[in-house]
C-alpha cells in the first residue's frame, strides 16, 4: 500500500537500499524500562509483518556511545535498513552519518535526531505529553508545590516533556510552583531527587513522572519512606501523572495509586518504525500531511519529518479500554 496523498510519493532514487528487502537492524536506549522491554518484544513481530528480516535487537544500555558502536556493528553485518531509537539527540548524528554513507535508510523512533539524514521520525508530541500531565494535575492540584522527574535534557523529549509542563502551569495554574528533578531516565536519580525535595518540601501535592517505567516504582517508594503515600481520593494523596502507558501503570491506575498516565504506544512505535522502513529501503520519499492511521507527518526542521502518533491519557474512567497496548501485552 502507498499512501500517495497521505505523506508518500512513490518517486525512487537510481539505488534503493535493497528494494524493500533484506535484513534489517534495530536499536535499543535501554532494557531496564517495562517501556522498552514492551518495545523490544514489538520489534521482531512487527518486522515480520512488513515481510523484514530483522537482526537481533542491540540495547545500548544507556550509553550513547555505545549506541554508535551499535550501530557501526548492524552496518558492518550489511543490514539495508536501520531502525534506531537515540539516546542523545546530538551524539546520535554520528551513527547517522555512518548509515547515509553506507545508503543504508534509517528511521528514528520515540527521539528526533538534531540533524542527520532520517526517512521519518516515529513518535508522539512529546510537548502534548507535558501539556497532558500539567492539565491532569492542574484539575486536582489548585495551589502549591508540585514536581516533574524529567527525563535526560540531551534527549529532545526530556527537554520538550520539561519544558511544555512547565509552561503550561505558568500560563494556566499560576498558584501551583514547580520543583524539578533532573533524573535522566534513571531510577537511581528520580529516588535521590525526590528524597531531598520531599524532606526540604513534605507540603508537595503532586509529581509528573516522565518515564513511568523507570519512575513510578522509586516515586512510590519516596513517598512511602516520607509517610505521604494514600489513595487516590484520600484528602492526603499526592497526585501523582506519568507517561508510558506500561501493564504496571494500568494496574496502579485501577488500584488507585496513580491518577493518570499518557499512554506513548510501544506497539505502534514497533509497527510503524518497521512500516516507514520498508518504504524508505524501497526508494520511497514522504512528505507532510495526514496518514492513513490516524496521525499527521510534520516537518519538525528543515528535512526532518515526524510521524506523530496518537499518545491518549489513560484515567480510572478508560484504563480497561482493550484499544490500549497496555492492556494487551
Amino acid at each position: 500500500m502507498v499512501l500517495g496523498a497521505c505523506g508518500s510519493t512513490k518517486d525512487k532514487p537510481a539505488a534503493a537500499a535493497g528494494g524493500g528487502t533484506g535484513k534489517v537492524g534495530a536499536t535499543l536506549p535501554l532494557l531496564t524500562s517495562p517501556f522498552w522491554q514492551a518495545y523490544n518484544k514489538y520489534v521482531p513481530q512487527m518486522a515480520k509483518e512488513q515481510g523484514l528480516d530483522a537482526l537481533p535487537t542491540v540495547n545500548a544500555d544507556s550509553d550513547p556511545a555505545k549506541l554508535i558502536t551499535d550501530i557501526g556493528t548492524l552496518l558492518n553485518q550489511g543490514i539495508k535498513g536501520l531502525v534506531v531509537t537515540p539516546l542523545d539527540s546530538a551524539a546520535v548524528v554520528a551513527g547517522l552519518k555512518q548509515a547515509e554513507n553506507k545508503g543504508v535508510p534509517v528511521v528514528a523512533v520515540d527521539v528526533a535526531p538534531e540533524s542527520g539524514k532520517v526517512a521519518m521520525v516515529v513518535r508522539a508530541d512529546n510537548k502534548a505529553y507535558g501539556t497532558k500531565a500539567c492539565d491532569e494535575i492542574g484539575k486536582r492540584v489548585k495551589s502549591g508545590k508540585v514536581v516533574q522527574v524529567m527525563g535526560d535534557l540531551a534527549s529532545v523529549n526530556g527537554r520538550d516533556r520539561s519544558a511544555a509542563f512547565r509552561e503550561c502551569m505558568k500560563q494556566k495554574y499560576p498558584d501551583v510552583k514547580v520543583l524539578e528533578v533532573a533524573a535522566e531516565w534513571k531510577a537511581d536519580k528520580a529516588s535521590s531527587g525526590l528524597d531531598s525535595l520531599l524532606t526540604a518540601n513534605p507540603d508537595i501535592k503532586g509529581v509528573y513522572m516522565q518515564a513511568g517505567g523507570v519512575y513510578l516504582a522509586p516515586t512510590e517508594q519516596a513517598l512511602k519512606r516520607k509517610n505521604l503515600f494514600f489513595p487516590v481520593g484520600d484528602p492526603k494523596h499526592v497526585v501523582l501523572v506519568s507517561n508510558d502507558g506500561i501493564p504496571q501503570e494500568l494496574t496502579a491506575i485501577r488500584n488507585g495509586e496513580l491518577d493518570a498516565t499518557v499512554s506513548q504506544p510501544a506497539d505502534a512505535y514497533a509497527k510503524y518504525g518497521m512500516y516507514w522502513l520498508k518504504k524508505a529501503m524501497a526508494g520511497e520519499k514522504f512528505k507532510p500531511g495526514p496518514t492513513d492511521h490516524d496521525s499527521t507527518i510534520v516537518e519538525i526542521s528543515p528535512g526532518i519529518l515526524e510521524d506523530q502518533l496518537p499518545a491518549p491519557v489513560v484515567t480510572k474512567d478508560n484504563v480497561d479500554d482493550k484499544a490500549l497496548w497496555g492492556n494487551n501485552l
